[in-house]
């Protein structure tokens, strides 16, 4: 099926086939999958690298030097992977990052942030952002949805114990519950109408979040509105993949074992998964 490919070294030339190459994903870890989830459901017939971050993880504790310097080397590993376009699965590196590494490099590069402010301005008017430390610092959520709408309100809560706890699958914890409750109490005491996954990890509590959220507060996962965004630009470039897609690779910068384990109950099946040794690279800018 694929016999017009060349395979060397976990490299395709699709040199003469460009809408068939991978659309790379990249995250610090298991969080991402939730946007690999959203490719797999719009866009089918894509291939997909994955690449997640473990060695570095959490992101959210990271300075914006640090997170530009990722970008940057997770970027030029995947552009050595022949990738078409990339998704920064990564709501810090969004915010952090993504204006910058889209001047560095030639191939699209798509982030959450804008996509899932404008799905909270169309879902209500007093929205709750919960979001890494770096991402709530950032104030990029709050920019962005006041710039589309500034009569909404925006309330944002920093929630460093999420990223660790779903790292180390402790989502049904008692104590994990016990955190839950305390970032949102601010929220809830401003009656908000609209809670945004401001990480792509945190839609994997959303049975917890559930749980404590009265029903009428609708929740956005910017996960599910960057990928409609990418299939957009996909068919405005003429990339849209409408073959069968190759099989997902992952890779991890940190123990590929501990990644698969953990990729287990969102996936359903334990993924093989490649360790990357990425290079450091070095910019003018920096």
């Amino acid at each position: 099926m694929f016999s017009s490919f060349t395979f060397e070294g976990n490299l395709y030339d699709f040199s003469e086939a460009p809408q068939r190459a991978p659309i790379g994903i990249f995250d610090s870890g298991v969080g991402g999958l939730t946007v690999l989830h959203q490719l797999y459901r719009q866009l089918p017939n894509e291939s997909i690298i994955y690449f997640g971050d473990t060695a570095r993880l959490p992101y959210g504790i990271r300075s914006q030097t640090e997170i530009l310097q990722f970008a940057r080397e997770i970027l030029t590993w995947m552009q050595q992977q022949h990738v078409k376009m990339v998704v920064m699965a990564c709501n810090t590196s969004s915010a952090l990052a993504l204006e910058a590494v889209r001047e560095e490099f030639s191939m699209p590069i798509l982030g959450l942030i804008l996509p899932g402010a404008r799905a909270a301005v169309n879902s209500g008017k007093r929205i709750g952002v919960i979001a890494t430390a770096a991402t709530a610092k950032s104030n990029a959520y709050r920019h962005a949805i006041l710039e589309i709408n500034p009569n909404v309100q925006v309330w944002q809560v920093s929630c460093p114990e999420f990223v660790p706890l779903i790292e180390q699958n402790r989502i049904y914890e008692p104590y994990t519950l016990q955190v839950v409750r305390s970032y949102l109490d601010p929220l809830l005491q401003h009656e908000i109408d609209t809670l945004v996954y401001g990480c792509t990890h945190y839609p994997l509590l959303a049975p917890v979040l559930r749980s404590l959220l009265h029903s009428h507060v609708k929740l956005v996962d910017p996960a599910q509105y960057v990928v409609a965004a990418c299939a957009q630009d996909l068919d405005i470039l003429g990339l849209r993949n409408t073959y069968p897609p190759l099989p997902t690779r992952f890779a991890v910068s940190g123990c590929p074992q501990q990644f698969a384990q953990s990729s287990l109950q969102w996936l359903g099946y334990t993924p093989a998964t490649e360790p990357v040794q990425l290079t450091n690279v070095t910019f003018s800018s920096l």
